[in-house]
């Protein structure tokens, strides 16, 4: 049996598109590409597919992850190929690598994120990120199965800064350029926020991480925010930075048998 790893997004309007209706979506690609999947035992088999760490319902995302098992050998590439022409524009595959470690779901350690914050001047931004930097703790509330939950936004958060339109990495769906506005309209004063957040339980989310801006230095977009994750993976603790999960199955050498 061989696994294979995928990583796939969300883009333009395809964002608004729940976790299950990608998994509908992705199981129908599956058969039109004539994969030849392996299927779990017992009464109803399903297609052994393995979801990592999703992005909410509502926001884009250039990086998200998937491990498929298959009954037969396949090269990584052309199955890529073949999957991203059998989904809509928009949840396109974007790379594919043969699974030679485990603990795929445990290398996403952290996510970039941008916040794209429409109505608000740049500089106004800056001083709320300032502030909410500044403060030891955060705390925000969420709704929950549960009801109402509050916990700290701060601590998970390991850089919040502004940056530039044109250092903007959203793409679009459609062209796969730099997308300005997520289908909004470009004029009027827009902050862009990058943000590198630490996976941890409960989960923080960019909304939280606004809700805190809010709470902290009263910065309330006129309107909802358009969020995009950039990258998910492990987490450097040295630079803060965020690399790329499917590297050491890249870069794992298989030793020949005879060479043993």
């Amino acid at each position: 049996m061989q696994r294979i790893r995928l990583r796939y997004t969300k883009r333009g309007r395809l964002r608004f598109t729940s976790h299950r209706d990608f998994q509908r979506a992705f199981e129908r690609a599956l058969r039109r590409a004539e994969v030849p999947m392996a299927y779990s035992a017992g009464f109803t088999p399903h297609p052994k597919v393995s979801y990592a760490n999703a992005a909410p319902t509502g926001v884009g995302s250039e990086a998200e992850f998937l491990e498929i098992a298959l009954a037969e050998v396949r090269d990584p590439e052309k199955l890529r190929a073949l999957l991203d022409e059998s989904l809509p524009a928009g949840l396109d595959v974007t790379d594919a690598v043969e699974a030679r470690t485990s603990g795929l779901a445990e290398r996403l350690q952290a996510s970039v994120w941008e916040l794209r914050l429409d109505g608000v001047e740049p500089a106004e931004a800056e001083k709320a990120v300032a502030v909410f930097l500044a403060a030891e703790t955060v705390e925000v509330e969420r709704k929950t199965k549960n009801g109402m939950r509050a916990f700290d936004a701060r601590g998970a958060v390991i850089g919040l800064e502004v940056v530039g339109a044109a250092d903007s990495q959203v793409v679009t769906a459609a062209e796969g350029t730099l997308e300005q506005g997520a289908d909004r309209p470009v004029a009027g004063a827009c902050a862009i926020l990058r943000l590198v957040v630490r996976h941890l339980t409960p989960a923080v989310r960019p909304d939280d991480v606004l809700s805190g801006l809010r709470v902290t230095a009263d910065l309330a977009p006129p309107v909802p925010a358009a969020v995009t994750r950039l990258a998910q993976g492990p987490l450097d603790e040295e630079t803060g930075t965020v690399t790329d999960p499917l590297a050491p199955d890249r870069d794992a050498v298989t030793v020949p048998e005879d060479s043993a």
